[in-house]
């Protein structure tokens, strides 16, 4: 798992920000029903996040993160993956995801990232990104495939390579990727090798994919976390970069 209940977006919030939030049911295109959390600014800046989370699905550090995206004008929402085999209902610290992930499939979690791109939509957002952590982070990329008319797809420390199973992973694909790829990667990540980056980054190019691909000597996976204080600065540049590809991809007018 990337991070432990307790863990939160090294975000400072922004005091006095006008910002709501809901707890929210989402029905994707196969009839899934999925628990989501929405955070929308009292004034817009056109753009929406579709946050999909770590291995555990929905919880707080993406609620708090949809919540930063918010204060800062983006309209974001964290949707859950689990609603086909886990239901919409809340979850305590002991929920067994491992099952559940087991049980996700890659079309699966397109046609739940569509339904949270659908609702950002009618809600006024005009241009749609995709962050994504770990599990979520390589969905993230693959989103970019999905058919979602994305401005951007940005992942945390994903894993760009082929699948457990064997499927095509964001590398494989970096062809139909349909959208500026932006990827934040730790240095010492054990589960994700630098070569395994940098051969996702040369395959972007490649394909001549708008892409940027950074990678922070000495992190480790889920170094994108308030707890881990030894990586605060690179944490800090992580977000000063995800709101610069934001700024960069939104294509709405000046």
């Amino acid at each position: 798992m990337c991070y432990d209940r307790d863990s939160l977006p090294p975000i400072p919030a922004i005091s006095g920000a006008s910002v709501s939030h809901d707890e929210l049911v989402l029905e994707s295109r196969d009839g899934n029903r999925l628990a989501a959390f929405a955070a929308t600014p009292d004034e817009p800046s056109g753009v929406g996040v579709v946050i999909l989370p770590d291995i555990r699905g929905l919880y707080r550090f993406y609620e708090e993160l949809a919540l930063r995206f918010a204060e800062r004008g983006h309209a974001a929402i964290a949707i859950d993956y689990f609603g086909r085999t886990a239901g919409v209902s809340k979850r305590d610290d002991e929920f067994e995801y491992r099952p559940h992930v087991e049980q996700t499939t890659p079309a699966g979690v397109q046609a739940d990232t569509a339904a949270g791109a659908a609702w950002l939509r009618e809600a006024g957002s005009r241009s749609i990104f995709t962050v994504g952590f770990c599990f979520g982070g390589r969905h993230s990329w693959l989103a970019a495939a999905g058919g979602h008319s994305l401005a951007g797809a940005i992942g945390f420390y994903g894993r760009p390579g082929p699948g457990a199973d064997g499927s095509p992973g964001p590398t494989q694909q970096a062809g139909e990727l349909g959208a500026p790829i932006l990827g934040l990667m730790g240095g010492a990540d054990a589960g994700i090798p630098v070569d395994e980056v940098r051969a996702f980054e040369q395959a972007l190019a490649d394909a001549g994919v708008e892409h940027e691909i950074e990678v922070y000597d000495g992190a480790p996976h889920s170094f994108f976390d308030r707890k881990q204080e030894e990586f605060a600065d690179a944490s800090a540049d992580a977000w000063r970069r995800v709101l610069s590809f934001i700024e960069r991809n939104t294509g709405l007018p000046a």
